[in-house]
């Protein structure tokens, strides 16, 4: 009974693994988001230091995503600016004389 415990939790582990695997390589942040929502416990030092590397590899893509949406904000903001500098200022008077 106890070996069966200890391999489904094995499993799970291998399964939380790989599933943080497919997601960094996706960049699938939901995946992430609910995989970070529920790390489970390891016990093995190889798993221990895979889940520290992929931890770390999945901080790095959380960044680099961060950095690319801060990046597009700003010339999205540029683009915005330059849209509304081109743009014909409308006159608020009676202009009678065109």
């Amino acid at each position: 009974m106890f070996l069966k415990v200890c391999l489904k939790h094995g499993e799970k582990l291998r399964m939380w693994l790989n599933q943080l695997k497919i997601a960094i390589v996706q960049k699938d942040m939901q995946l992430l988001d609910s995989l970070l929502s529920d790390i489970p416990t390891f016990v093995d030092t190889k798993e221990i230091e895979s889940a520290s590397y992929l931890l770390k590899e999945a901080s790095a893509m959380v960044s680099s995503l961060k950095d690319e949406t801060a990046s597009s904000m700003i010339q999205i903001k540029k683009n915005v600016d330059f849209l509304r500098s081109t743009q014909s200022k409308n006159k608020n008077t009676l202009d009678i004389s065109s």
